[in-house]
């Protein structure tokens, strides 16, 4: 089975994006090769952009109130185990906090570092991080494992709170959506979303036995779904095939 993720609004989409960039991030500093290590550091780069790219922290700490908020009102609820829901309004409380603790700009000790900007700066040239244009990153590769994961550990540290605030907030969302069966004829869906209520997340399931891509197309008001079939030279075009799939939609 092969699961894609659609995100219905922009705040949705950033989320996504960190969330595999920080999976893609700490998989990478847990290994031991300098190639894993230097994409390690292409990954915070890339955290780095999206960033820079909005009011992020204060976007993150409205949506971990609102949703601890609304853990709340299950309180008492009889049909609610009470046990894991005060543990998790504590995690968002938590985020929360560690946030709002970070003081100036998101990633400061990364932006600070001179020699951390001048690589990425390298980094924008293809091929521009080998030791002829940066020989003090080719010694660093070479430095010890230990050593060269201190540092990644060091320099991403700031960024941990984000990445705890994204990781709790698309769980909870992902969790807000039912998987219900659904059919695609000659290959198109469509779904109409109910007025009033904002979705920020389309998951779709499928088998991957029926060797077909999902195009999505989503807005407040509706989601459609193409299903694509690649032909010999990878190009996709329609299926023109019945699908059956499962979809979520996350609010």
């Amino acid at each position: 089975m092969i699961l894609y993720e659609y995100p219905l609004n922009e705040g949705a989409r950033t989320m996504l994006r960190l969330e595999r960039l920080f999976g893609r991030l700490n998989l990478l500093v847990q290994r031991d090769a300098d190639v894993d290590h230097h994409h390690a550091l292409m990954t915070v780069f890339e955290v780095m952009e999206l960033l820079g790219r909005s009011d992020l922290k204060g976007d993150l700490m409205r949506e971990l109130d609102r949703q601890r908020l609304a853990l709340q009102g299950y309180r008492d609820n009889p049909a609610v185990a009470q046990e894991p829901l005060e543990t998790l309004i504590a995690q968002f409380s938590g985020a929360f906090e560690g946030l709002n603790r970070l003081t100036g700009k998101l990633g400061s000790e990364i932006t600070s570092n001179e020699w951390l900007m001048a690589l990425r700066g390298r980094a924008a040239v293809p091929g521009g991080t080998f030791e002829f244009d940066a020989p003090g990153y080719h010694a660093w590769l070479h430095r010890p494992v230990a050593s060269r994961r201190a540092d990644l550990q060091r320099w991403t540290a700031g960024l941990q709170a984000v990445a705890t605030g994204v990781q709790l907030i698309m769980g909870l969302v992902r969790e807000a959506g039912q998987p219900v069966r659904a059919a695609a004829p000659g290959g198109q869906f469509q779904q109409s979303l109910p007025a009033g209520k904002a979705y920020q997340l389309l998951r779709v399931l499928l088998d991957d036995r029926l060797d077909v891509v999902p195009e999505i197309t989503g807005h407040r008001l509706m989601v459609a779904i193409r299903f694509l079939r690649a032909d010999t030279e990878g190009r996709l075009k329609p299926a023109g095939d019945d699908v059956t799939f499962e979809f979520a939609l996350c609010a």
